[in-house]
């Protein structure tokens, strides 16, 4: 490095007054010419309006709302706390939806359904078991069929095995006796 850089390093005196006044300068130009964004959201309706025009947004649209609560709370004044309330989330929510933004980008924002991703009490070999008891005898009732699974140390419940009739056709066929 030169001398003159150690020299500013070790007296840590404030930078020459021309480089301020000048960034300074810069800075408030470059925010007088460029208008901010807006966002706003009344009655449900979310609309961004910039310079060029306005964008409305769909009513159920959740992603942008959730991009639109982000911006506020992180790039505007408004803050987490305020932005989360004025979109209906909690703040414990609002850091939440931050996190999976952060980690998986707008895909974070996709709303995700509660509950398990797949039938893991209805797996294949259960599926298999069920249609096998049923084959061998018709008669049986979905709560036998299930204690006889339960049996082989697979956890399923009687309604479970009801769906799985529905699901293949296996109900009992009941003869309807026509009157003459």
């Amino acid at each position: 490095m030169p001398d003159s850089c150690w020299l500013f390093i070790d007296s840590l005196a404030p930078p020459p007054p021309t480089l301020t006044a000048t960034f300074n300068l810069t800075y408030l130009l470059l925010f007088s010419i460029l208008p901010r964004m807006k966002i706003s959201l009344s009655q449900h309706q979310l609309r961004f309006t910039g310079p060029g025009g306005s964008l409305a947004v769909l009513e159920d649209d959740e992603v942008c709302r959730r991009l639109a609560m982000l911006i506020e709370g992180e790039c505007e004044e408004l803050g987490p706390s305020q932005a989360a309330e004025k979109y209906g989330f909690t703040r414990q929510r609002y850091y939440q939806i931050l996190a999976d933004f952060y980690d998986q980008g707008a895909e974070g924002l996709r709303l995700q359904t509660p509950g398990p991703r797949s039938d893991y009490r209805r797996t294949d070999q259960v599926v298999r078991l069920v249609i096998r008891c049923r084959f061998l005898d018709p008669e049986s009732s979905p709560e036998v069929i299930a204690q006889k699974i339960r049996q082989q140390d697979l956890r399923i419940s009687q309604r479970s095995v009801e769906r799985i009739i529905a699901d293949f056709g296996l109900q009992k066929k009941t003869l309807r006796t026509q009157s003459r």
